[in-house]
């Protein structure tokens, strides 16, 4: 009897660990890109919107501060599956219900086909490991869900910058944007493994700047990298590898040149990126190999930190040439970084194995 009494609390408290790990597992966030205006309409007067959000579905949601020069922000949304499909649906009725212009991008202009039924368009932040999982074999799972819900999908090839997330834009109304979430959510749940080591798409860390010494005047210009997608070429990372092992003669010649030009040329650049400190060794490579060949291939100069810059543990990155020396820089720099968390993925993957094994 006192044994039966002694052990029903942890029995209790077991239970109570099940049920939080079931409901963990049954959580989702989802993130979108949103432009400031549209973040202006989502969150209401005095937060009033997005508050009305959260009771309604239940679900945590925000956005990401507004960064000078950056058009867009990032909403995040987390939750039940069906609060945060509930929550995104809600999100697009109130675009619709509060149109910024008849010309937005987000939403269609009036036309006799979709006056009955308007359309509004998400920007979905997916992660790259985790696309193969939405557009699935041969583009079968992208199309079921199109089939179904009745949206229209896009999946951008790019990666964002700074990141290893992709855009996919959802285009339908807005039943059907609730439906497709719904889908597109389960998806992410049930592969959510895939995304260790995402990189996430900080508006924050997209712009890059010129050193002010290189202005004779002092005066500091910059560029600012978006996040629609179109900041790097649809061609895949090894297309591109490929396009720059075959230019690498060229940049080989150029590259002293560059170096001793860049502190006299108007166009350089420089942008500053923070990578984990784990993964800096995959992208120096063994003796420095990997650095080296991503130097002769961009022609930017890339110095390293030798130490992390704040508590997060990560390193910074100094990236200076032209602006197109540094893009393919930075394709570069995240195909590695990608390459490696695949690596490290398979071998998590394979550990499982041999343990289910024993």
């Amino acid at each position: 009897m006192s044994n039966t009494t002694s052990e029903y609390p942890d029995d209790v408290v077991l239970k109570q660990e099940q049920d939080a790990v079931l409901h963990e597992e049954d959580q989702l966030t989802l993130r979108a890109l949103v432009s400031t205006k549209e973040a202006g309409v989502i969150i209401g007067k005095g937060g009033k919107n997005v508050a009305e959000l959260r009771e309604s579905t239940g679900v945590k949601a925000g956005v990401s501060k507004v960064v000078q020069g950056v058009h867009d922000r990032v909403l995040t949304v987390s939750g039940t599956l069906e609060g945060v499909a509930k929550a995104y649906s809600l999100i697009a009725r109130t675009m619709l219900e509060n149109p910024i212009s008849a010309t937005t991008a987000t939403t269609a202009p009036p036309t006799s086909t979709n006056t009955i039924n308007p359309v509004v368009t998400l920007r979905l932040l997916i992660s790259h490991n985790l696309m193969g999982t939405v557009i699935g074999r041969q583009g079968a799972k992208i199309k079921h869900i199109q089939d179904i819900s009745g949206v229209r999908m896009t999946a951008s090839k790019a990666l964002l910058p700074q990141s290893t997330e992709r855009v996919v834009e959802v285009r339908g109304t807005v039943s059907a944007i609730q439906q497709a979430v719904a889908e597109i959510g389960q998806c992410l749940i049930e592969d959510k493994d895939r995304a260790y080591g995402t990189i996430l798409y900080n508006p924050s860390k997209v712009t890059t700047s010129t050193p002010t010494e290189i202005n004779h005047n002092n005066r500091r210009s910059s560029i600012t990298r978006t996040g629609n997608g179109s900041d790097f070429s649809s061609v895949d990372y090894n297309q591109r590898r490929s396009s720059f092992n075959n230019n690498n003669n060229n940049n080989n010649n150029n590259n002293n040149n560059n170096n001793n030009n860049n502190n006299n040329n108007p166009d350089v650049r420089t942008q500053h990126i923070s990578i984990p400190s784990d993964m800096v060794g995959c992208i120096i490579g063994k003796a420095g190999t990997k650095i080296s060949e991503i130097r002769q291939l961009s022609g930017s100069h890339i110095s390293i930190a030798k130490v992390p810059h704040d508590e997060s543990g990560e390193r910074m990155f100094t990236i200076q040439g032209t602006p197109d020396s540094n893009e393919r820089a930075l394709y570069l720099l995240y195909g590695q970084l990608e390459n490696e968390k695949e690596r490290r993925l398979r071998g998590v993957m394979q550990d499982d194995v041999l343990l289910e094994e024993e």
